[in-house]
């Protein structure tokens, strides 16, 4: 029997490819995003591979930062299918900029949709996991909750609380035969990027070097892995029963982690920015 797979932030990207794949697998897929017309749109995709049980894949519109929401959405989950197996925390928004022009404001919205809406799907969902003496919870990260990047400061910061929060969780969890792991790319191919990358106005001290830094970035992304190589790796994860705490989806993620544990910080850092060109 294939696993009920909760999934936020579904509608596109690695979401989207994950929840298909997984779908084509046999698993059950609930799951919900603020993108209305992708949930749509992704509901009709996925009429093609039915689950086993003859149910229909649960998909609504809903935003992360909707807590009575994910509360009901929670409810009609186990009402409609008596489990859940694996909690998949999808949802995330980027932010870039140079730290001392940061809108703060903007900053807080980032963490509370990064580090709080990750937080509120898997306390939604650990008392029923709980009850069931298993389950996996399992959370998108990245290479920046290790290794932090320049004008990344505040995405960095919710990438380490989420990294944080997850290491201290399974401690907890693990005497219910509950699993938590983390998924950490360093770059995928989408739009994720492109969204978010605006220069600091003229005269910014920091508009030369936040240019360059983009510009690398978006050489990078050309090679970067697609949104389907990457759900292929996160449903690897996914099926599972006992992952790997960290996983890497990409050479260049497992590459710098691997610099991050081994190297002196000095060298490590000159890597870095000569790698993103800011020197």
């Amino acid at each position: 029997m294939g696993q009920v797979v909760v999934i936020t932030g579904l509608a596109d990207g690695m979401g989207r490819e994950t929840a298909k794949l997984l779908a084509a697998a046999g698993d059950t897929i609930a799951g919900f995003d603020m993108d209305e017309a992708g949930i749509v749109s992704l509901q009709k995709e996925l009429m093609v591979t039915p689950p086993p049980s003859g149910k229909t894949h649960h998909l609504v519109a809903l935003n992360i930062m909707d807590r009575p929401g994910i509360l009901r959405f929670r409810d009609e989950v186990l009402a409609k299918y008596g489990r859940v197996d694996t909690v998949l925390s999808n949802v995330g928004i980027g932010f870039f900029g140079p730290f001392e022009e940061v809108d703060l404001e903007a900053a807080r919205r980032c963490l509370e949709i990064n580090v709080i809406g990750a937080a509120a799907i898997f306390q939604a969902f650990l008392p029923a996991m709980r009850r069931q003496g298993k389950g996996k919870l399992i959370a998108m990260s990245s290479l920046v909750g290790q290794v932090p990047f320049p004008f990344e400061s505040i995405y960095s910061a919710s990438k380490f609380a989420i990294e944080g929060m997850v290491m201290s969780l399974r401690y907890e969890v693990a005497p219910f035969g509950i699993n938590v792991a983390l998924i950490e790319p360093a770059q995928v191919s989408t739009t994720f990027a492109a969204k978010i990358h605006k220069l600091p106005p003229e005269g910014s001290p920091y508009r030369e070097r936040a240019r360059r830094f983009i510009a690398r970035d978006d050489e990078l992304i050309k090679t970067a892995p697609t949104p389907l190589q990457a759900a292929q790796r996160m449903v690897q994860v996914i099926h599972q029963d006992r992952p790997a705490f960290h996983n890497q989806v990409d050479f260049m993620s497992t590459f710098f982690l691997f610099l991050n544990r081994y190297l002196p910080v000095r060298m490590r850092d000159a890597i870095l920015l000569n790698h993103m060109d800011i020197k």
